[in-house]
């Protein structure tokens, strides 16, 4: 039987996009492949009536119900796992996926997590800082010239994740930790590693980022981010433990 995806959720999510006809017609593309959650983060523009004329009426559904928020923080909170598209590889973007490699990876998580596909800004696409936010990158192979138009990448993206569905049903994947509960845990596990001096606090981002490459490919559950964050608070009732032992013990014999 053909894996189905569960399309409530996953989100598109587009990331100070400038024009507002791109967001109308990157909802009339969602339209097209049978999505309806649009989520908008800090734009340039969001004239309605702009976006709606390229959305069309078939479309204004998903227009009319799309979210809008002023950080991605915020957005990406209650995300399991989140697809960053990206046209430039590097050191830093190097899990890379093709879209239809991506939408056959991605369907049976769809089944227990929510999903955010994550679009940059026209100009200039998702910076580094943004695509820490992100599990999972999708880049979109092309000729010579690699910028695509904002809702051509939304197309390109949902059309493979429709023809994904005609394949084999892929095995059970469990719920993934939530962005909100990953960010919480980078934090406490900077805070602690710079603490033991493990990091460098004057350049702490260049090993947290080999440390989030590293817990991104084991994709936590919630379960595990709870026991991460455990170890990280015992770690610190014990150094802090520690520290107050050794003010008594230095007390006493001053004393």
């Amino acid at each position: 039987m053909p894996a189905r995806i569960k399309r409530e959720h996953l989100a598109i999510v587009l990331h100070k996009p400038r024009y507002p006809e791109n967001i109308g017609a990157a909802a009339r593309a969602m339209h097209n492949m049978g999505l309806a959650r649009l989520i908008v983060v800090d734009p340039l523009n969001c004239d309605l009536d702009r976006v709606l004329k390229m959305a069309t009426h078939a479309a204004s559904q998903v227009v009319e119900q799309m979210q809008v928020f002023p950080s991605l923080s915020e957005a990406l909170a209650p995300f399991n796992l989140v697809v960053g598209t990206t046209a430039r590889l590097g050191r830093q973007r190097q899990v890379i996926e093709s879209p239809a490699q991506l939408a056959r990876r991605l369907i049976p998580y769809t089944r227990e997590n929510q999903i955010a596909l994550l679009f940059g800004p026209e100009d200039r696409g998702l910076s580094n800082e943004n695509l820490r936010s992100c599990q999972w990158l999708v880049n979109i192979p092309t000729a010579e010239f690699a910028s695509l138009n904002l809702a051509q990448a939304v197309m390109v993206v949902c059309y493979e994740l429709c023809m994904a569905e005609r394949d084999k049903a892929p095995a059970f994947h469990p719920r993934l930790a939530t962005r909100h509960e990953l960010d919480g845990m980078y934090a406490q596990l900077k805070d602690i590693l710079v603490r033991i001096n493990y990091i460098n606090p004057e350049n702490p981002d260049y090993w947290m980022n080999k440390i989030r490459r590293y817990f991104t490919r084991m994709q936590l559950r919630a379960k595990e981010v709870s026991i991460i964050r455990g170890i990280c608070r015992q770690f610190y009732w014990y150094t802090e433990k520690r520290y107050k032992d050794g003010l008594k013990d230095g007390r006493k014999e001053s004393g």
